[in-house]
């Protein structure tokens, strides 16, 4: 390990490995520093991603696909069954632990170094630009230098609190997710299922994920707000107890997930944040991997650029966040109107919209029409469902 590198990148999620991966591209020296034993795990997602979303940056490779997905269905709070094709798409339910490591090999390959068991303890700040770590690399404090420092590091980041950002996420727009992935169940192994209501998912829903063979992510996201009355783990486990009573717990996995608007500024003077560090996750649906990748890979990019010019500064540096911000950002802001309303529908009003879309042909049950029917209750939120799936 060097004393001195162009850039450090703290993480090494899909987000941190891809900024690694498109600075080292770049011919810049990069370390990339994850606190955890391994790359990869745990595993902190339900693991589903779009075969388009995916193909952006790399092409999908047969170890990482536990699964592969054409269809959904959603179940109301009556238990009312909504069943549709993804006509215009393919999903895919990861092997994350598979995808994860390889990505970062990705960035090995390209010239990052990669260093795991690494807790950066602080910043190194110089004159009001961050110019540095200090982490602890299996018991041992080193002091490491750089240009530039890229957090990748996850909901409420450390490293953009000891940089003076503003991270935290208010309860309501925070998630509580836990998470089972289980064997011994049958499910459709090219279908994803989410249940909603207040007696299952309370401000959120419940997911049922195959990844074949018989086993199966299932999990459970709900608001901060009613998490306090009844946790999400008791809602999972008595989901569990219903439905799948014969199922054996392989991995037990809990956490946060920020699903507010993405960060406004996710920069300061030698410092950007990407991924979930940044709150780049769709608000719906709480997935942040595509999104967090694409930010990697911008904030890598603009990065290299700085440091080339000799220019990290904020001023610099929001050329990162107006470039996101066209990209996704956009889009998430109207995804989270969108999930305002709809995640505060009464169960009676859930029900309705279930009865409203099975009147729809199967073969036009898009999931444009099927969020048209969810806002039929406040019709201006048509132009936001509209423009997120014309990728306005």
């Amino acid at each position: 390990m060097k004393t001195n590198y162009d850039i450090i990148v703290v993480g090494g999620g899909p987000a941190g490995s891809m900024a690694a991966w498109e600075i080292a591209k770049a011919g810049l020296s990069v370390c990339l520093l994850e606190k955890d034993r391994d790359i990869g795990y745990p595993v902190r997602c339900g693991e589903a991603v779009s075969h388009n979303g995916l193909s952006q940056f790399v092409e999908p490779h047969e170890k990482w696909i536990a699964s592969r997905i054409n269809k959904f269905r959603l179940v109301s709070p009556s238990g009312t069954q909504i069943d549709a094709n993804l006509t215009n798409e393919t999903g895919y339910v990861l092997n994350r632990r598979i995808f994860d490591y390889d990505l970062s090999k990705f960035a090995a390959n390209a010239g990052a170094e990669i260093y795991t068991k690494s807790f950066v303890k602080n910043l190194i700040i110089e004159e009001g630009f961050v110019r540095g770590v200090i982490v602890d690399i299996l018991g041992e404090e080193k002091v490491l230098k750089s240009s530039m420092v890229v957090g990748a590091d996850g909901v409420t980041s450390a490293i953009g609190r000891m940089a003076g950002l503003r991270t935290q996420i208010r309860m309501k727009d925070m998630e509580s997710c836990v998470q089972y992935t289980v064997a011994n169940v049958d499910v459709d192994p090219n279908r994803l299922d989410f249940y909603m209501g207040t007696n299952c998912a309370p401000g959120g829903y419940l997911w049922v994920f195959s990844k074949g063979d018989r086993t199966a992510n299932i999990g459970i996201g709900i608001s901060g707000k009613y998490s306090k009355e009844k946790s999400a783990q008791s809602f999972l486990n008595d989901f569990m107890k219903d439905k799948y009573p014969q199922a054996s717990i392989l991995t037990t996995m809990c956490g946060g997930v920020p699903c507010s608007k993405p960060m406004k500024d996710p920069f300061t003077d030698g410092l950007i944040l990407v991924g979930d560090a940044a709150h780049h996750v769709n608000p719906m649906t709480g997935g942040g991997i595509v999104s967090g990748m694409k930010a990697g890979q911008i904030g890598g990019q603009v990065s290299a650029e700085a440091i080339k010019q000799g220019d990290a500064s904020k001023k610099f540096l929001k050329k990162y966040s107006d470039k996101i911000r066209k990209d996704f950002c956009n889009r998430h802001d109207r995804l989270y109107k969108i999930k305002e309303m709809t995640t505060n529908l009464p169960d009676a009003d859930l029900d309705a919209i279930a009865r409203k879309v099975e009147q729809i042909p199967i073969e036009n049950r898009s999931l444009t029409n099927i969020f048209k029917a969810a806002v039929f209750r406040k019709p201006s939120l048509i132009v936001d469902v509209v423009k997120v799936f014309a990728g306005i």
